[in-house]
């Protein structure tokens, strides 16, 4: 299958953010757009040349795993700072900056790790402009600049890094030891802002409402005349690049839901309800609920499970592509385009875009065969989850449909500990409706980023309803905070909201007769059970 991809025309200013193996290389970028400045994550596998010649307006080189004097260690040429580029080094890229440029780094012996306090140092204020003299900052090095290069000032030092910030404001380049892209650096928002628009100059131009604009005019462009398919999984990402491409071609486009069983209470509905209503697409919806009950039938390993549900999807959609193409052949059209709700990080981490690492593979619509022969539309490239929510709303897209929390691929397939059965699935959607119902209700949407229900459907536990000996099921409750699923934490939900829930679900599902939650992080738990 073959994707095009175009920088979008906003993107004049594009800060470049080179990634040199950090976990946080993608938060930055995140960070970066926050801003409204748009930006990219590219790999530190780029030469200064191949980095100048894309003529960004700043650069910001993020952190990483390696020591600067380490041989074989990510290096980055002195070219790039001759080159009147605003640069922003953060931890390694602070460190490798320094060393670059003729400053010293080496092994302290002082390692700093979380919660750090930096110190700002003499009167040039500089990228801590407007933040306190001294802050909390969020460290993660056991390498420290000794002495900054020649021409810079020293900015901060904390009690393991000598200099933990400095700058040179002539030749526009900047470091800090610390992480501000994080959120357990206070300020570090208002530094990355001062690089951004008192440092390279910057404009906050950055906005999801042009976004619509400009993708719809290259929907148009790329597709022309021909007919697209979309595959509706029901969540955000398909929805929103659906409503895109309806806006961008209107009837050429035909959606294809295919309904497997395995939403939660009322998601087929809303499918075929609200996105047609708000968008007016054309929406073909596939039965296919028997198909995977059946596949799924005695299969308790979670991995078999995801298989069994990937490989239904996608004799699903073939069957129903075909009538979606013997429709058009019929009207005398060919359909050419297929569009998917691939995001940015999906992009990144797949390798398949600027990233420099290939961390997982991405399948936007449960997996899709690789003979297909259509060429991709995929709107949302460019874009990270908060984004992809805003364009939905400019679209005029429901609540309902943008704010829904994440949803696995294979659904409550992988809630359910245990095989996967009709009564479990009627189970667990009962039990799953409640804690949403009550969660709303207590206005937390916006702070969990979601709550599965987990049905341990082949453990039983003994309990006491109607002044009887019961022997049910329990069910786990899984809600997290996070901003990306990479890293998450438990959410600490009040006590009297869990014990609704908790009422609620062991009153109203019968079969339930314990409630237990889960308070594990990611890492090491995963969000998902299986």
């Amino acid at each position: 299958m073959e994707s095009v991809t175009e920088r979008p025309e906003t993107a004049a200013q594009t800060v470049l953010v080179v990634d040199y193996g950090a976990q946080y290389a993608q938060l930055i970028a995140r960070r970066v757009r926050e801003a409204r400045v748009y930006s990219e994550v590219v790999p530190h596998t780029l030469s200064a040349a191949e980095i100048i010649a894309r003529r960004p307006a700043a650069v910001i080189l993020s952190g990483g795993p390696s020591s600067v004097y380490e041989p074989g260690a990510p290096a980055v040429e002195s070219e790039l700072f001759d080159a009147g580029i605003p640069v922003l080094g953060i931890c390694y890229g602070f460190q490798a900056m320094a060393h670059a440029l003729g400053g010293e780094v080496a092994r302290t012996g002082d390692r700093e790790y979380g919660k750090t306090d930096v110190t700002a140092e003499g009167p040039v204020r500089s990228l801590l402009e407007g933040t306190d003299d001294v802050q909390t900052t969020w460290m993660s090095h056991s390498d420290a600049v000794r002495t900054a290069p020649a021409g810079f000032d020293v900015l901060a030092s904390s009690d393991g890094a000598p200099v933990a910030a400095f700058a040179d404001a002539r030749r526009r380049l900047f470091g800090v030891q610390w992480h501000p892209e994080v959120k357990h650096s206070p300020q570090g928002q208002r530094i990355i802002e001062n690089f951004l628009y008192d440092g390279a100059g910057l404009s906050p131009e950055w906005t999801t409402g042009n976004i619509v604009e400009e993708q719809v005019a290259a929907i148009r462009a790329q597709v022309g005349e021909a007919r697209v398919i979309c595959g509706l999984s029901g969540g955000v990402d398909s929805a929103v690049a659906a409503a895109l491409v309806q806006r961008a071609v209107g009837e050429q486009l035909t959606c294809v839901f295919i309904d497997h069983g395995l939403l939660r209470h009322g998601e087929a509905e809303q499918v075929e309800r609200d996105f047609v209503a708000a968008t007016g697409a054309k929406l073909h919806v596939a039965d296919e609920r028997g198909r995977f009950l059946t596949a799924l039938a005695g299969i308790t390993d979670p991995e078999e499970k995801r298989k069994a549900i990937g490989r239904e999807f996608i004799r699903a959609f073939e069957a129903a592509e075909h009538a979606v193409l013997d429709q058009a052949a019929a009207e005398g059209a060919r359909v050419e385009f297929l569009v998917q709700g691939t995001l940015y990080p999906d992009v990144v981490e797949s390798g398949g875009g600027e990233g420099a690492s290939n961390i997982k593979s991405h399948h936007n619509v449960g997996g899709l065969p690789e003979d297909m022969e259509f060429k991709l539309v995929e709107p949302l490239r460019s874009l990270f989850k908060d984004e992809v929510r805003a364009v939905g709303a400019e679209l005029g897209l429901p609540q309902e449909i943008v704010g829904r929390q994440p949803f696995p691929g294979p659904g409550l397939g992988i809630r359910i500990i245990g095989e996967v059965t009709e009564h479990r699935l009627d189970i667990l959607r009962r039990a799953d409706a409640i804690a949403r119902e009550e969660l709303t209700a207590a206005g937390l949407d916006g702070e969990v980023w979601q709550m599965p229900v987990v049905l341990l459907a082949d453990v039983h536990s003994v309990g006491v309803q109607g002044d009887g000996r019961t022997y049910g099921h329990p069910v786990v409750l899984r809600p997290v905070s996070s901003e990306d699923a990479m890293t998450a934490d438990w959410s600490r939900l009040p006590y009297d909201l869990l014990g609704r829930i908790s009422t609620r679900i062991t009153n109203e599902v019968e079969e339930i007769n314990r409630v237990t939650l889960d308070v594990t992080s990611k890492p090491p738990g995963t969000i998902e059970w299986e």
